[in-house]
């Protein structure tokens, strides 16, 4: 993880304000590099989605539950999912492996509950605990929908 202006125009300000600094990945980050959009695209709706002012995205872009690909819904999901490189390889390969582990902590919860040993649970805990450390899950697309 690096440190990203998300403004990248504000970096020779003397002054770096924390709204226009947040996490993000080298990929990302090296992606995005000094690009902004510019009025004409602002206009259209191209822009980057704030993750220090918006924390769902959901309005804007979605996972595909077979692909795992991100779906921009809006011109700002798309520009953002573009330009930030969502949807290079080893991002749909994390995201692919959080689905997996997720639907073993559901099915997991259903072991437990059953009594099986202890074992288990430690083991659904450990996913767990590792899938949280993961991209965080993104709404889905409802079944049937292709963009």
């Amino acid at each position: 993880m690096e440190i990203d202006h998300f403004d990248p125009r504000k970096k020779e300000d003397f002054l770096q304000q924390y709204e226009n600094l947040f996490l993000a990945t080298r990929h990302c980050n090296g992606a995005k590099g000094m690009f902004w959009p510019s009025a004409g695209d602002q206009a259209l709706g191209l822009r980057y989605l704030n993750p220090c002012r918006e924390r769902d995205y959901g309005e804007h872009l979605f996972e595909n539950p077979k692909t795992h690909l991100l779906v921009g819904v809006t011109p700002a999901g798309k520009y953002h999912i573009r330009m930030c490189d969502l949807n290079a390889d080893h991002f749909i390969a994390e995201r692919r492996e959080r689905a997996e582990i997720w639907e073993l902590l559901r099915t997991a919860v259903t072991v437990k509950r059953n009594r099986i040993p202890q074992m288990a649970a430690d083991l659904a805990e450990a996913l767990r605990k590792q899938a949280e450390n993961m991209i965080p899950e993104f709404p889905q697309l409802p079944n049937g929908t292709t963009l």
